[in-house]
């Protein structure tokens, strides 16, 4: 896992930084970069983030964004997928979205890189369901399988190729199966 570790900063200061690629975060007064992301890592991030977007366009109820910078509760956090219900998105005095989202997202979706650490992605994921999140996600593509976070209940693993995957209330009819999300490795 590739992981940079500096002296402790605050977020403010954390935030003053130039971006880096791949992104860093913030996570308790310390900057960690996230693993460069590799092929089945892309191709399901990519092709969920359509599928997910041109989903949500029919009602325009949410928008998927990938990648995106989520600061909130002193962690600023680069989810893989966030997706935001288009009421929450911040928007300027012209009602176009802000660049700074300071915010949780509504639905977490992080997908797990072979030299990732599957307790800092979940400690993520945990972060966002303390913080309003309505759902979240960590996909292993490796082992085909997919932990689903609720706020204040267990999570629960699929791992069955017929499994439908749970989504938040606001995209109840989005219907994706375990099969369907790794199928788009075979490209």
């Amino acid at each position: 896992m590739v992981t940079n570790i500096i002296k402790e900063i605050s977020i403010k200061e954390f935030l003053a930084l130039p971006e880096t690629k791949p992104a860093s975060e913030y996570l308790n007064g310390k900057i960690i970069q996230k693993p460069m992301p590799k092929g089945k890592h892309s191709i399901i991030q990519g092709e969920l983030i359509i599928a997910l977007n041109t989903f949500f366009k029919i009602d325009l109820i949410a928008r998927a964004f990938p990648e995106l910078r989520c600061t909130f509760g002193n962690r600023s956090i680069v989810p893989d997928i966030s997706v935001f219900q288009l009421e929450r998105i911040p928007r300027d005095e012209n009602g176009e979205i802000v660049d700074n989202f300071e915010i949780a997202p509504d639905w977490v979706i992080e997908i797990l890189s072979p030299d990732q650490s599957s307790a800092r992605v979940t400690k993520n994921i945990l972060h966002c369901l303390n913080n309003g999140t309505k759902l979240g996600w960590l996909i292993h593509p490796n082992d085909r399988s997919v932990l689903v976070y609720y706020p204040e209940r267990q999570p629960a693993f699929f791992e069955s190729n017929t499994d439908v995957l749970p989504v938040p209330d606001f995209a109840k009819s989005f219907e994706l199966t375990l099969e369907n999300l790794f199928d788009w490795l075979k490209l």
